[in-house]
């Protein structure tokens, strides 16, 4: 039996490699996909081979993962209970979609993930496999053999798996260029401040610049182009932006989530560029949508944030969603100026060939266009199904004896 394993090279994958040989038999092959943030993937590769792995893929999707997958979610406002941007929810789909091209190319009978019983990705990952391979055999390791985190490093050490954690230090992290994810060990204590340790691409707010930074950001048709005027891939913009971003103390997210399966679960979350390339195309957007439409696209931006959060990426949903998405980003054009300061990213300036905004409607100066003689009728007709409602009430109210 063959079996195909996405790998990571952290404590749950790195245990499985021995105990799916050992329970089914097999041989593994893993798959380790590169989104980006990841560094030493040369080290991961070899770790897997040394664990008894015949085979070890590192899949560089950096580019599509922005492009196909990011993107997309960037133009919907994507943010999970209006705070988190999913950068690990937005990769679980296309993971499954390289594991299932591997296990199809090696002739795989299954594949297995390090997933527990109790997350979000087990759904994700599964939903998506089966969506691309309905017949494919999925194994989950974690949900099978019961380790709690203490067990499973236990079971590293008789093994001589090495292994990035020790129980002094046992977070569980997930990274990618959309953002990083940190949960377990002291953070799983909710009336505990995280401690500083845990962050690594934001600064403290307290030790952030004195001085605040100014950062232009264009759009054309929804899409980020140009950083402060210099032209640039996506990708390569995400990846220049975390840092410069979280220099200046802004990116974290402490949340206390609901998760799919029905818990509620603490996560620390570092995603720069995630918020501030969020705000400023919602700012955007609004600038350049009529009302109706902006009212409108906060709702299906909501169940966008759910769809992807469930793990339904490949639904039929989504597709609709990302089509009326691609109508409103035609006219998604101009540049956001944002102020960066103290753990702050404050929208400051707007610009866009599409601007609905009309100084000589808005202004109270002497420029006013504005025909205010107008208002008086609109209040009018406005209120008038509210005015007869609560007259005919007031008409039919028996006198008090």
């Amino acid at each position: 039996m063959k079996i195909v394993l996405a790998y990571s090279g952290g404590l749950d994958t790195s245990v499985a490699i021995k105990w799916l040989q050992d329970t089914y038999k097999a041989q593994i092959v893993t798959v380790t996909v590169d989104l980006g943030g990841v560094k030493d993937l040369d080290k991961i590769k070899q770790k897997a081979l040394n664990l008894g792995a015949v085979n070890a893929y590192v899949v560089p999707v950096k580019e599509e993962f922005a492009n196909h997958y990011i993107l997309p979610a960037l133009q919907a406002n994507t943010l999970y209970e209006n705070r988190y941007p999913l950068a690990t929810a937005l990769s679980r789909p296309l993971i499954s979609k390289v594991m299932v091209d591997i296990a199809e190319r090696e002739g795989a009978e299954a594949i297995a993930h390090g997933c527990t019983g109790k997350g979000n990705d087990q759904v994700r990952i599964e939903v998506s496999i089966a969506a691309l391979s309905p017949k494919m055999k999925i194994i989950a390791p974690a949900r099978e053999w019961k380790f709690t985190r203490e067990t499973a490093i236990k079971y590293a050490d008789e093994n001589k798996i090495p292994l990035p954690v020790n129980l002094k230090s046992p977070y569980s992290i997930d990274e990618n260029i959309w953002g990083r994810s940190i949960e377990c060990g002291v953070l799983e204590d909710i009336t505990k401040e995280p401690p500083e340790e845990i962050y690594q691409w934001t600064r403290s707010p307290q030790k952030s610049p004195q001085e605040p930074r100014y950062l232009k950001i264009e759009f054309e048709k929804g899409k980020p182009i140009r950083i402060d005027g210099k032209a640039m891939p996506f990708d390569e913009m995400i990846e220049l932006l975390n840092p410069l971003i979280g220099e200046h103390g802004i990116g974290r997210i402490d949340h206390v989530e609901n998760r799919l399966i029905g818990i509620k679960s603490r996560e620390i979350y570092e995603s720069p560029a995630g918020l501030v390339l969020t705000e400023a195309h919602r700012d955007l957007e609004a600038l350049t949508q009529p009302r109706e439409v902006t009212h409108f696209k906060q709702i299906l931006d909501q169940k966008y944030a759910e769809l992807v959060y469930n793990g339904l990426w490949y639904s039929p949903l989504r597709d609709a969603i990302d089509a009326f998405n691609q109508t409103v980003q035609k006219t998604v054009t101009g540049t956001i100026t944002m102020r960066l300061y103290k753990g702050h990213a404050t929208v400051v300036s707007r610009e866009s060939p599409f601007s609905l905004y009309s100084y000589q409607l808005a202004t109270y100066a002497e420029e006013d266009l504005f025909n205010q003689e107008a208002a008086k009728g609109f209040i009018e007709l406005f209120g008038l199904s509210t005015k007869t409602f609560h007259q005919v009430q007031k008409n039919r109210q028996l006198p008090v004896p």
